[in-house]
């Protein structure tokens, strides 16, 4: 089979805004945990399909082997566009979450007639010109990344250059050709068919306005490649390949069947993130019981004590929102900390049946879906830019329906866990 487009997400949170994007756009799409069986993505007659990963948190040989993993899948569904969906800030590095090396094993079993960058994402407050990657930060003025008062000081991979060619070149991938923003309304289309003559041809778009971001993809769209393209970067691509007038119609008899109805009962969020954003999204959270996770209630038997505390109010009809304290030195590496968050989530949902959750931070993210064994996702509501709601998919009955919150740790109101809880308790409405 062949389907039109597919979108690798290097974490859950950004693949599940690029799931709401391609449904937003009128696509059938859903969002794999696991690799699909092509034979039920034809069946359910998707247009989209979505796989997720947590390939941002891994070494770079684990990236490289999850890549190999994929390759099957990958040839099996035969895309005429593969789209690795990262950050919108483009962070990682040489040795954690190599946006390179992903790239690299995806050229080498998908051959692209053409891998292209769109560096930025207007609509998030992302904005790269002449190479160099600007982002909105939690003062609401734009920073070069470098210089980004949350980004420049990442814990794991903090951004030290903003010119991506010079960062991607770090990664090992190189020969960036680079179209600027000031000509990519002067005959974009026209000059994109001479770049595949380069022996691997590879583009860096500039993206510094919306419209920007719809010639690129009319571009690409009107590129008579002689092989799939490989289209990197942020929801950005999706927004991009699904806009102007050019785009292809949705289809009223395809559109997405995601469920209507969204669960009731008390809402349990787990924040991940100790960004500055997410902290005073916890600060705002008014119609939750607020339970801090410290070092010690990591560890063993305090774990449960947390959870058990948890369950009570669960139970009582609370909203509760477990939350790590920013400025708390837990002493366990990234993976160490997911991990045993992840693990509080299970203990809790599995002595009382949460039927809606939060997760805030993608790390946290990826690794509380895999635990709590969600197969796949459908979209449901845009709560934010770059946040969706959506629908869970498990054979695990307790778990089949439940309604996720997935969120980076950087985006999102104040207000968004009450918001959450307020969509819940209407049954999938939003507030005007």
């Amino acid at each position: 089979m062949a389907i039109d487009y597919l979108f690798i997400g290097d974490d859950f949170t950004g693949a599940s805004d690029t799931l709401a994007t391609l449904a937003e756009a009128g696509c059938r799409v859903r969002l794999f945990l696991h690799p699909p069986d092509p034979a039920a993505v034809s069946a359910e007659r998707l247009d989209a399909v979505g796989l997720a990963t947590d390939l941002r948190a891994l070494p770079l040989r684990q990236i490289t082997d999850r890549i190999d993993a994929l390759a099957d899948t990958v040839a099996a569904l035969s895309p005429r566009i593969l789209h690795y969906k990262v950050c919108s800030t483009f962070d990682s590095s040489p040795t954690v979450g190599s946006i390179g090396a992903a790239v690299l094993a995806l050229e080498r079993h998908l051959d692209p007639a053409l891998t292209a960058i769109v560096g930025g994402q207007p609509s998030l407050g992302r904005y790269c010109l002449f190479g160099n990657l600007f982002a909105r930060g939690p003062d609401g003025a734009v920073h070069r990344i470098d210089r980004h008062p949350v980004m420049s000081h990442h814990p794991v991979t903090p951004m030290t250059e903003a010119d991506l060619r010079v960062h991607l070149a770090a990664q090992g991938l190189d020969g960036l050709a680079l179209e600027t923003w000031p000509d990519l309304g002067n005959g974009l289309a026209a000059r994109l068919p001479a770049h595949l003559a380069a022996p691997r041809p590879r583009i860096l778009f500039d993206a510094a306005a919306q419209s920007d971001i719809e010639m690129i993809g009319g571009a690409l769209r009107k590129l008579a490649a002689g092989g799939p393209l490989l289209v990197v970067g942020a929801s950005s691509v999706a927004e991009a390949l699904t806009a102007g007038p050019d785009h292809p119609p949705a289809d009223a008899s395809r559109a997405p069947a995601a469920p209507s109805a969204v669960p009731g009962g008390p809402c349990l969020v787990l924040a991940g993130s100790r960004s500055a954003v997410t902290a005073a999204q916890v600060d705002a959270a008014n119609m939750f019981d607020r339970m801090p996770v410290s070092r010690a209630a990591l560890a063993g038997p305090d774990l449960d004590d947390l959870a058990a505390r948890a369950t009570v109010r669960l139970a009582q009809g609370a909203n509760v929102l477990l939350h790590l304290l920013p400025d708390e030195i837990y002493g366990l590496t990234g993976g160490e900390l997911t991990d045993r968050l992840a693990t509080l989530a299970a203990v809790v949902l599995d002595r009382h049946p949460v039927r809606s959750l939060g997760v805030a931070g993608g790390d946290t993210s990826s690794a509380v879906v895999h635990r709590l064994g969600f197969e796949s996702l459908a979209f449901l509501s845009r709560i934010a830019s770059g946040v969706a709601i959506c629908a869970s998919r498990s054979s695990m009955k307790a778990r089949d329906g439940v309604t996720l919150l997935l969120k980076g740790g950087q985006v999102g109101q104040i207000d968004i866990f009450d918001r959450f809880a307020i969509f819940c308790g209407a049954g999938g409405r939003l507030e005007a």
